[in-house]
Parts: C-alpha cells; sequence; structure tokens
C-alpha cells in the first residue's frame, strides 16, 4: 500500500513539473515576442523547445552548479521579469534562479530579487535594427538563415533581407534552395515555414520575404531596388579572403559592412568573446569571424593562459570531413583530402594553431597544428596538450573553467561538460564554439603539461560565433545578463 501512495505522489510530482514547464513556454514566448526579452539557461536556448528538453536543461543546470535549479523556481523568476517594464535584453535565468537561493535572506519575493539584478538594463539604450545580405548559401549560409529567421522575434536585431547566389534563378532552383533551407541531414528539420515566391525570386521565411538575387560578382548589385539599405554582408563564400577582395562588397549600393565566415588577410581576425573589443565597428568595416577550430580552441586557451601561462603546445584537430574533400578517390589540389572522405581518416593541415596568436598575441609562435579529417559529417575535437608556466592540477584546472563558463565574457564561448559518455553526435546543435570535457583532462605527475579535449559543432557552434560577431558589428547586441 505504501508503495502505491509513493508512486502516485512520484506521478503528481511529474505532472506538476510538466504543467509548471508549459506555463514556463508560455512566459518564454510573451516575453520574446512582446518585449523582445529572450530567456535561456546556462546559455541554452529555451525558445522552440519542449516540454522534455526544458527539464533536461535544468537537470544539466543543476549539475553544473552543484545545486538543484527547480521547474518552479524558473517560472517564479520568469512570472517576476515578466511583470517589469524592462528592454530588450538575453537573460539567463538559470543563472538568476542560482543568485535567488544563493541570497534567501536579501529579498522579500522574486520581483524585488530581480528588480535589483536588472537595474542596469535601461544604461543599454536604443537598438537601430541592421538589414542582413547571406553572401552564398553553402552549409554555414543555411545556418546562420535558419538562427537569423527563427530568432527574428519583432526583427529589433538582425533582419535577413536577401541571399545571392549565382546562376539562374528561376522556380524550380528556388525550390532546390527552399528544400535544404528546411531539410538537413545533421540539424534536422527547420522549425518554421519555408515557401516560394516564384514571381518576384523570393524565399518567404516565417512568413517574412527574403529576396534571392543573382550575381557573378559583389559590385554588381544594387541592394537599394530591393529596399536595402546600410545592410552587412555575411560572406560565407569563401571566395573572397582579403581586403582588397571583400572591399568589392563596399561597392555595391546598400552596403556598409562585411563579414568573413573563414580566416581572412590583413582584417581582423575576430574570436566573439576574446578579441572582439579591440575592433571597434565604427573604424572597421571589414571582419572575419576566423574558422571553426580557432573559435573552438581560443576561448578555452585564453582561460589557460590567462590562469596559468602557456610556455608551449601542439594542437591536434579531429575533424569531421566537409564538403571540400571527395566522396571517392579523385583528383584533388591538396595532399590526402583526394581519398575517399567516409571511409577514410585524412591527414590534412590546420592553420588554427598559429591563427589563434591573432586573438591572443601573447601565444605568437608557441603553438604547433595538425588536423585529422574523420569519417563524421559534423562534430569535432580539439586536444591541446599545452606545457604551462605554472604548476597546476586536475581540479584546479576543472575549477578554473567552469568559473569562466559560469561568469566572465566568455561564458557564451565554453559549454563546460559533466558527463562521462560524451562523444561526438552529443554536441552537434550545440551553440556554443568550445566545449570543454572535464572528464577527458590529463594532468602530467609534475602539473606542468595538461592534455585538454574540446569538443564542438563545426556548422552550428561556429554559426552563432558568426551572428555574435554580426550583432556586434551591426551594433545590435542587447543588455545581457550571465
Amino acid at each position: 500500500m505504501s508503495f502505491n501512495k509513493t508512486y502516485e505522489n512520484e506521478l503528481a510530482f511529474q505532472a506538476d513539473r510538466r504543467r509548471a514547464t508549459v506555463e514556463f513556454i508560455k512566459i518564454i514566448s510573451d516575453l520574446w515576442y512582446d518585449k523582445s526579452i529572450e530567456l535561456v539557461i546556462f546559455r541554452n536556448q529555451l525558445i522552440d523547445r519542449n516540454v522534455s528538453q526544458i527539464l533536461n536543461l535544468h537537470e544539466y543546470a543543476g549539475k553544473f552548479v552543484e545545486k538543484p535549479i527547480s521547474i518552479f523556481d524558473s517560472v517564479e523568476i520568469a512570472q517576476a521579469i515578466k511583470t517589469l517594464d524592462i528592454p530588450p535584453a538575453k537573460l539567463d535565468i538559470g543563472k538568476l534562479t542560482y543568485e535567488f537561493h544563493l541570497e534567501d535572506n536579501k529579498h522579500s519575493n522574486a520581483t524585488a530579487f530581480v528588480i535589483r539584478k536588472l537595474k542596469d538594463t535601461r544604461k543599454n539604450g536604443d537598438i537601430l535594427p541592421k538589414n542582413v545580405v547571406l553572401y552564398g548559401f553553402g552549409r554555414i549560409g543555411r545556418l546562420v538563415a535558419r538562427e537569423i529567421m527563427t530568432r527574428t522575434g519583432k526583427g529589433s536585431q538582425l533582419r535577413l533581407r536577401a541571399i545571392v547566389t549565382r546562376g539562374v534563378i528561376d522556380e524550380k532552383i528556388l525550390e532546390k534552395r527552399a528544400s535544404l533551407l528546411r531539410n538537413d541531414s545533421v540539424h534536422g528539420d527547420f522549425s518554421g515555414t519555408v515557401s516560394v515566391d516564384a514571381k518576384n525570386s523570393a524565399l518567404i521565411i516565417n512568413g517574412t520575404t527574403v529576396n534571392i538575387i543573382s550575381a557573378n560578382a559583389p559590385e554588381d548589385i544594387d541592394y537599394t531596388k530591393y529596399k536595402i539599405n546600410n545592410a552587412l554582408v555575411i560572406d560565407n563564400t569563401g571566395a573572397f579572403r582579403d581586403k582588397k577582395a571583400l572591399s568589392r562588397h563596399l561597392k555595391s549600393k546598400g552596403i556598409d559592412k562585411v563579414l568573413l565566415t573563414a580566416p581572412g588577410k590583413e582584417i581582423p581576425n575576430i574570436v566573439y568573446g576574446v578579441n572582439h573589443s579591440e575592433n571597434n565597428p565604427d573604424k572597421i568595416d571589414i571582419f572575419s569571424a576566423a574558422s571553426c577550430t580557432t573559435n573552438a580552441i581560443t576561448p578555452v586557451l585564453k582561460a589557460i593562459e590567462d590562469s596559468f601561462g602557456v610556455k608551449s603546445g601542439h594542437l591536434e584537430t579531429i575533424h569531421a570531413y566537409t564538403n571540400d574533400q571527395n566522396l571517392v578517390d579523385n583528383f584533388h589540389k591538396k595532399y590526402r583530402r583526394g581519398r575517399a572522405a567516409g571511409l577514410n581518416m585524412v591527414i590534412t593541415e590546420t592553420g588554427a594553431g598559429s591563427a589563434v596568436a591573432k586573438a591572443l598575441p601573447s601565444l605568437e609562435g608557441k603553438l604547433t597544428s595538425n588536423a585529422i579529417r574523420v569519417p563524421v559529417p559534423n562534430g569535432s575535437l580539439a586536444i591541446l596538450n599545452l606545457e604551462l608556466k605554472t604548476k597546476t592540477s586536475l581540479n584546479s584546472i576543472n575549477t578554473i573553467l567552469k568559473k569562466y563558463a559560469l561568469e566572465g565574457d566568455l561564458v557564451e564561448q565554453i559549454k563546460f561538460e559533466l558527463s562521462d559518455e560524451l562523444v561526438s553526435s552529443d554536441i552537434v546543435g550545440s551553440s556554443a564554439p568550445s566545449i570543454y570535457d572535464s572528464k577527458a583532462t590529463i594532468v602530467r605527475k609534475d602539473g606542468k603539461n595538461v592534455i585538454l579535449y574540446i569538443w564542438y559543432d563545426n556548422e552550428y557552434g561556429y554559426s552563432h560565433q558568426v551572428i555574435r560577431l554580426a550583432k556586434y558589428i551591426a551594433k545590435v547586441r542587447r543588455y545581457t545578463y550571465y
């Protein structure tokens, strides 16, 4: 009898918990669509998440801070936020809930706590939306398009207005473009709607018109004909890599900023969170978002360099195969990349080791690097073998990186992973460019050598870094509480 009662109590609790999560989802949506306030939980997105996903994120949050993070507490904090007059913002409700319980005796209720914590929201000033043009529509271009359109909300930040491709644009081509945006073999279906407007050469994404423009050269396009002015071009073609070539975009009517989604020459290479603030978008017109691998390793290297100092090191990246490789053995201008990508581990070069120094000058000449392409379509792993200046321990390394993942300038970049069972498919879809595997770290007995394992979704995590940098360049970053 007592067993049945216990089981019934468990069922009742789970029902209450799921009902609370449904209420939480409603508040998340109301805040986003009515006030342009985005809630996240320790940097994990909550918009368009279902009940089970949100409960799992709360479980991760509790393990991360080593204190229970309850959905009931999240609802209480979210309700308090909803009652206040707060400008557009991005708020970490996991951090707020955690701090609310740390300060139990300081506040009479959740509303008083939220008012005190978010008192600086008014300092950010007004945000003017920025038009965005995607130049190219490959893997990164489509993921960036998905994220911008999913998170457009009231349109107060980035507005995707056009996509530039090469070749004829007819109804058949538009349908193919729409299909590739809707369906993705790695990342699943787009959580929105995509239809074709053949008459106007456009895609209708989530009810919003996005013009599809054909051009062979950037300077041939007059974007003002599409009522697009003062726009940011995100060039993801890889065809233009230096300042002179990328400057061609600025000759187009309607464009005033350019962002390259690859390493660039003679332009600032930015890892958002590490060195973006050193490059003023009021004075610079062309930026590079560096590479996916550079974005993965640089945040962790900064944490280690600042805390212990790095004497030297080697980076080996175990990278998913890319479209640059061959599906079957065939000629390729680079060594080894001509062999079948789905059947072989392929040793190749990476410039990420030297590229880090563009964001962290103190590491100039200290890192060697190489890469192995492996037969997975997405999800990569960087192995950092570092000689340190200061003696350390496994516990010290984990404590430092957990601190960087919890607070400071790199909370969006570093995710502290707690699982003993992590494999590459588990990290697909992570918005953090750098996922630190705390269970895999090795520290030599003398404490001067460490081996760190950094996972990264080389498509999705990198696309989020591109969007973060785009928002910085466009000056549409909202107030954040992390």
